[in-house]
């Protein structure tokens, strides 16, 4: 039996060694703000179990990581018909890549990179009725926790130097790959990005994905088992931009990271973890994270290879 709790602690100590490399995603003023000296981490069990470390209760912006909370909702609503509008593929390239894009004619390569999960903020724009509100019901629902919310400053503070996005979107438009108004699509996807979530709270909404062999029903969203497994299989080979590959060799979890520093992932039908520290890599991964999933995935022997 792993006393993950004994695990996590060694793991706090050791990861220490890499506090001060890296930094915070200072392109964007609010997430410059965020003081990049700090390290949360928690996992949660199937069986019950909490396991925690570190600021593991201090909320944070989880970027990226909504993406995953977008694709669940997204393949609820559009079925396999959601890939005619994006592939499944690794991207290869960064997240926000323009030449990609119109190198493919305005199909993203999947729905981890920027320009996929601005199509799935058009698709939940034409979609629900109250996007935003429903959005965040379901990521409520998922974490267990009503007192969730966006941080509106935060999107602000996106847009006001969110020139790239803005030109992908336009691309998309001109592809024929948005359906509604840019501006609108573009708040949207900001507005998702700017969840607050907790390592407890975050760790608590992947464990769904981790119980991959049960289909879900959450808040706006149903999924069966099939559609969880293959959600799974993205965030393995997609999920950390174009460092998916170093993330699989060196930890062998599926899973999603954030600029934000946050990375949450899942040991299928065992736990989910989520990680927090904002020095990030030039690949835009948490240093501190990554080396933490690293060390927990060799200390207990558990990952998915």
């Amino acid at each position: 039996m792993i006393d993950y709790q004994k695990t996590i602690e060694k793991i706090h100590n050791d990861v220490m060694a890499y506090a001060k490399l890296g930094k915070q995603a200072d392109y964007i003023p609010a997430l410059a703000a965020v003081n990049p000296d700090q390290f949360g981490l928690c996992i949660q069990t199937l069986e019950g179990g909490r396991y925690s470390t570190g600021q593991w209760d201090t909320s944070f912006s989880i970027q990226s990581i909504s993406k995953v909370f977008t694709l669940a909702m997204c393949l609820s609503i559009k079925g396999d018909a959601l890939w005619q509008r994006m592939g499944k593929e690794p991207s290869g390239n960064a997240f926000n890549s323009l030449v990609q894009l119109e190198y493919e004619h305005g199909i993203p390569r999947n729905p981890f990179i920027n320009a996929g999960a601005i199509v799935m903020a058009d698709i939940l724009l034409s979609n629900l009725k109250n996007p935003e509100e429903e959005y965040l019901a379901f990521i409520r629902s998922i974490s267990n926790n009503p007192t969730i919310e966006y941080n509106e400053a935060l999107a602000e503070s996106e847009q006001s130097c969110g020139y790239l996005n803005a030109a992908i979107a336009n691309l998309l438009k001109y592809h024929h790959n948005i359906e509604n108004h840019i501006h609108d699509v573009l708040h949207f996807y900001l507005m998702t990005y700017s969840v607050e979530m907790s390592c407890e709270e975050l760790s608590r909404g992947f464990l769904p994905f981790a119980n991959h062999r049960m289909p879900f029903s959450f808040e706006g969203c149903t999924l069966t088992a099939s559609q969880v497994k293959r959600i799974n299989a993205i965030m393995q080979t997609c999920g950390f931009y174009d460092e998916a590959g170093e993330f699989s060799y060196l930890v062998g979890l599926p899973g999603k990271s954030g600029v934000g520093g946050g990375i949450a992932a899942i040991y299928p039908s065992r736990y989910s973890v989520a990680v927090w520290s904002p020095r990030l890599n030039e690949k835009g991964n948490s240093v501190m994270g990554l080396k933490a999933l690293e060390l927990l995935t060799s200390e207990t022997s558990e990952s998915i290879f």
